[in-house]
């Protein structure tokens, strides 16, 4: 393994920590810097109506069977309603919420890219975007092709695709989804946006080409040792005995095959060409014209050897793209996450999806009976800070939610439930399905300010900042919350349970404060690359404060986890200077030592000199 040119040293204290300065940055810049948007694209916006999935759209994806008189569900409506197709089919919600498709497409995204400037947002994440018949998309039926519904033409795409050989690239050709999806980076790019793509090449679908090629010719497959075959069909016998691996035994999603060096030589040569042809469509040696990076599915699931290759090729193509992993739980039963040093040591990944910070910051804030205290929530940080060497540790993807998890919004309604644990209602539990309330928006505006003033790189699951509730999937992936949109109230229940009926409309108040802090971020940078200190100024009280320092430049940050009004005695904590709360305007010198929040309030306080507001 090659060793990091160079390891952060970490001088820490009771309730501090600084970093040291390395000397040569592995990871890109750009990517310390990044306020990242998470995007599922079948749910953000649907902006050609013209291609919206048909019913042949779906075959291949489970149920393996079109329901009767199964239609686009409307943007627009209650999420726990049943269509009238749901309706007579028999089924329940659940059921039938693997079979809704809304019609969101690249198009859609490509309208909504100054809402995103408006936002301040500077890099995208896409859940997958290739060819596939669920709404999902983590069962890919290619890599070469942006799937068909989210382009302009999806019948002369499947033309188009026909005509290929998916083993030899020089058949490749470029469909309208695939050149809207480059288009949209030229856009984004233009916009100073980032725009990074799932990769999910731990499994495929059973649409994938080349295990359609198994199932058909069995032994006789050229693509046999793709895959992990148990067991070959007997032509003599009725049955059919052909048996594989599938993604945690789900039939579904079959396995890639994997040796003593990672994926198998003739998988890892495919998955070469997939990198080349997104990160430099055109071959012409500059990347610009492509996308900026990766994020990797399920990255425990696959051999360190292989994702160390996989960086060669990525940095190859383009020193500056980021690469993050997604290496989660390591005992989901008992509730361990994985800590995930041994993919960020310099030789794989630039960074993660960083759920141990999601959980911590839940625990501190959305919880009450199983709340942490602010000591408690600090050592969880400095945990995390002598795992992860400096360079990794700003370009971490600091979320609090996502296409995985329950919305951030739900989780403070629920409090105490277990970051990712049967956050879904169901007949036996009493998951509040409903709306947040004041106390409990205010609380994930505290959340927000936290995250934005952390180490670490933001990162914001769509809808959030509209407002957008909902359990784990599939309730995190409504359709978004648009201004302009007249949408249904949720007054259904899945289970037919009690619920108040709530109104759904984009949240302007919100969205302006996510506005705000996202700014806030950007503008000063010690609050993306500095380093920090942290003083827990009252565990009864809820009470915590820290300092940001980069240069010249030294922000504090203080945080009122309480539902009273809290007070900050600059001069008793050992805080001199003068200060501007960069939320409020409100000065703080020689007459004005004394920070008053109201309750879950938060207060970014810079130094006085050359402010930026």
């Amino acid at each position: 393994m090659r060793k990091a040119v160079i390891i952060a040293i970490f001088l820490t204290s009771l309730l501090g920590i600084t970093f040291a300065q390395s000397k040569t940055a592995r990871v890109p810049e750009w990517a310390k810097k990044a306020v990242w948007y998470q995007i599922f694209p079948e749910r953000f916006c649907n902006g050609d109506k013209s291609n919206d999935p048909r019913p042949v759209d779906l075959k291949g994806s489970w149920p393996y069977f079109v329901p009767k008189g199964w239609s686009v569900t409307p943007w627009t409506s209650d999420w726990y309603k049943l269509q009238p197709w749901e309706k007579a089919d028999g089924h329940g919600f659940y059921w039938n919420a693997g079979t809704r498709r809304y019609g969101g497409d690249l198009q859609g995204v490509v309208q909504k890219l100054n809402y995103l400037k408006n936002l301040s947002i500077t890099a995208i994440y896409f859940n997958p975007l290739f060819e596939s018949p669920s709404l999902h998309k983590y069962d890919a039926s290619m890599y070469r092709h942006i799937d068909d519904n989210f382009g302009p033409n999806p019948q002369e795409d499947k033309k188009i695709i026909a005509k290929e050989n998916p083993e030899d690239e020089s058949t490749w050709q470029w469909t309208s989804a695939d050149s809207l999806f480059l288009q949209l980076i030229k856009k984004a790019h233009a916009l100073g946006i980032k725009v990074i793509i799932d990769g999910v090449f731990n499994h495929v679908g059973t649409t994938f080409w080349a295990f359609e090629d198994l199932v058909k010719n069995q032994q006789k497959s050229k693509y046999k040792d793709w895959f992990i075959v148990k067991r070959f069909d007997n032509p003599a016998t009725p049955e059919n005995e052909f048996d594989y691996k599938g993604w945690y035994g789900i039939k579904d999603l079959p396995e890639f095959r994997e040796d003593e060096n990672g994926l198998v030589r003739e998988v890892a040569n495919h998955i070469h060409k997939i990198v080349k042809r997104w990160m430099d469509p055109n071959g012409d040696g500059n990347p610009s014209d492509g996308i900026d990076g990766w994020r990797l599915d399920v990255a425990e699931m696959v051999n360190h050897k292989f994702w160390k290759k996989f960086r060669k090729w990525i940095k190859a193509i383009n020193p500056d793209a980021y690469i993050s992993g997604e290496a989660w739980w390591e005992d989901w039963v008992h509730n361990k996450m994985f800590n995930d040093a041994p993919w960020l040591r310099g030789d794989e990944f630039d960074g993660v999806m960083n759920y141990r910070f999601a959980r911590a910051l839940k625990q501190f804030v959305a919880d009450e009976k199983s709340q942490i205290t602010p000591t408690a929530f600090v050592d969880s940080l400095k945990k995390q800070y002598r795992d992860y060497n400096k360079e990794n540790l700003y370009a971490l993807m600091n979320l609090t939610d996502s296409h995985d998890t329950e919305r951030l919004a739900s989780m403070i309604v629920n409090p105490d439930v277990p970051y990712d644990h049967n956050a879904i209602p169901k007949p036996d539990n009493n998951w509040d399905v409903r709306k947040p309330n004041g106390t409990e928006r205010q609380k994930q505006k505290l959340i927000v300010g936290m995250q934005m003033t952390l180490p670490g790189a933001p990162m914001i699951y769509y809808g959030d900042e509209a407002g957008m509730w909902g359990g784990d999937d599939p309730d995190d992936r409504k359709p978004m919350v648009w201004p302009g949109l007249k949408y249904e109230p949720e007054s259904h229940h899945p289970f037919n349970k009690k619920r108040p009926v709530d109104s759904v409309e984009f949240d302007s108040s919100l969205f302006n404060w996510y506005k705000k802090m996202i700014s806030v971020r950007k503008q000063n940078p010690a609050l993306s690359v500095g380093n920090i200190s942290f003083k827990v100024v009252s565990d009864s009280l809820k009470q915590l404060a820290y300092k940001r320092t980069w240069e010249n430049e030294t922000v504090w940050v203080f945080v009122n986890n309480n539902g009273a009004k809290g007070t900050f005695d600059l001069a008793k904590l050992g805080i001199k200077g003068a200060f501007r709360d960069l939320l409020t305007n409100n000065e703080y010198g020689k007459n004005k030592r004394t920070v008053v929040l109201p309750p879950y309030g938060i207060a970014v306080l810079k130094q006085s000199g050359k402010l930026k507001l």
